[in-house]
Parts: C-alpha cells; structure tokens; sequence
C-alpha cells in the first residue's frame, strides 16, 4: 500500500449530504440510483448515481445522511452529469453499503 502525505489527505474534501430526491437510472450500464444531495449552504445541492441497488431503492434512500467526496470534476454518466461521489463499502457480495454518520450532524461538515 502506497503511503500519502497528510497534506494529499486534506485534498480530498469529504462531506456529509442528505440525499433529498432519489430516482432509479435505468438508463444506467448496471443498475444505479440517482441520487440529488443537499450539503448545506457553503456547497448546496449536487447530484450523482451509484451503484446501490442491491441495499437501496430510491424510497429509501430519501432523508439518509451520506459521505461524498465533493470536489472531484464532475463526470458525465451517459446523458446524467454526476457532480460529487458518493463513499461505501462492499459487503460480503461486494454490493455497496453506504457509509454516513450513525447519528444526524450538521449538512455540509467536512470529515476529519
């Protein structure tokens, strides 16, 4: 495993979002969610879709709070532009599990 400087880690800017809308893609390659996430007033509502239908429908998905990296460059996802990218983990099955706070913190706090 490479190493990295304290300094590259402060790069990655990690956000906690609530996911406030959530529709299926099936526009999508494998199946997706989109999903449109409020951070708070500094950063505001962006939007992005994963790959997370094995533990989640769009239903579900509305008022979690998540982790997201929010600046990478967006990246087109066929005719969806994905603005931030959303953190998880694979599970036994290597389907994603989001991570997010186990209680509700304030929208737009940065991880440390």
């Amino acid at each position: 495993m490479a190493e990295i400087s304290f300094d590259d880690f402060l790069k990655v800017d990690i956000r906690v979002g609530e996911v406030i809308r959530a529709e299926a893609f099936p526009e999508a390659r494998k199946p997706a969610i989109k999903m449109w996430i409020d951070f708070g007033p500094e950063i505001g509502e962006r939007k992005t879709s994963a790959q997370i239908t094995a533990h989640y429908d769009p239903a579900t998905l509305v008022g979690k709070q998540v982790m997201a990296v929010v600046n990478f460059p967006p990246r087109q996802i066929g005719k969806f532009m994905s603005e931030v990218l959303v953190l998880g983990l694979p599970d036994d099955n290597g389907e994603i599990v989001l991570i997010g706070p186990d209680g509700k913190v304030p929208l737009g706090g940065r991880m440390h």
